[in-house]
């Protein structure tokens, strides 16, 4: 018999940003699952070797999970990564959303930035003078979308982004965002 009190689980994702790139911030995708699973998650799935990882929890409240999660990485491998936790509620609304739906035919060139807080005073101007020709932004709920058909790796518009935005934001390309999605069952 179910325990009367108990809370339903979600399904989460939890979006690290910086480690395992270019030898630094090392922190294995079956460790990652260990202090996923210490933290009270299960079902804990992971994607790709750079912070991508879908899983349930009974927790309410994800940017308090996300700030656990950072804090118990901090305390196993000795760096504190920034961490974004979303509900896959979230995920689905920002595809659904995608401006550039033309783009997703070439998953790495169209990017969503996922945004920690919403951007109170964006400098979308000085934004629009980074980009190259054919490079494209919008700034929408909750998320960055960008455009970028030369790639990410030369745009200025993409290394002056967050900055620009005034908000900490983390990058996934079309097709990590359509496989974490697909992970958690959408």
């Amino acid at each position: 018999m179910p325990i009367a009190d108990s809370k339903p689980m979600k399904t989460r994702i939890a979006l690290i940003r910086g480690i395992n790139v270019g030898g630094h911030n090392s922190l294995p995708m079956t460790e990652l699952t260990g202090i996923l699973e210490a933290l009270g998650a299960s079902r804990v799935k992971t994607y790709i070797q750079s912070g991508n990882v879908v899983f349930q929890s009974v927790d309410d409240d994800p940017m308090r999970f996300a700030e656990t999660l950072a804090d118990a990485i901090h305390r196993r491998r000795g760096f504190k990564p920034w961490v974004l936790v979303l509900d896959a509620e979230t995920l689905v609304r920002a595809i659904a959303a995608n401006p550039y739906p033309e783009a997703e035919s070439d998953p790495t060139s169209l990017h969503l930035g996922f945004l920690a807080v919403r951007p109170e005073n964006a400098d979308l101007a000085k934004m629009a003078v980074l980009g190259k020709a054919g490079e494209r932004f919008h700034l929408g709920d909750g998320v960055f979308y960008l455009h970028t058909p030369e790639g990410v790796g030369r745009s200025k518009l993409a290394a002056g982004a967050e900055k620009l935005l005034g908000a900490p934001m983390t990058l996934r390309n079309w097709k990590t965002v359509r496989k974490l999605e697909a992970l958690a069952g959408t």
